[in-house]
């Protein structure tokens, strides 16, 4: 029984952080999925913002490099966080 309970609440885990990144895919121009399971969003303004591998926005300071799962390099432009803890949130609260 505690091992169906715990598969049921690690299920709905994945569930709730699939559910708080829509909104900051919809707004975004491009997702960039990086090797450490981090998230790259980046915007129609060409500003860019980080989700760490457990769903929340990340502060990541400008001019740092960053290498995506296919092995390529990209350089952090325009921390906004507060742009994308916002778009997290909104995927919580369900719109």
């Amino acid at each position: 029984m505690l091992k169906k309970l715990l598969m049921v609440a690690a299920m709905s885990a994945v569930a709730a952080t699939a559910f708080a990144s829509d909104a900051g895919r919809a707004q975004a121009e491009k997702v960039i999925e990086l090797k450490d399971g981090s998230t790259i969003y980046l915007f129609k303004d060409g500003k860019m913002a980080m989700e760490d591998k457990s769903g929340r926005a990340k502060r990541m300071d400008k001019g740092v490099v960053m290498e995506t799962k296919d092995g390529q390099k990209i350089m952090m432009y325009g921390d906004e966080v507060m742009r994308l803890d916002s778009l997290i949130k909104q995927g919580h609260s369900g719109g």
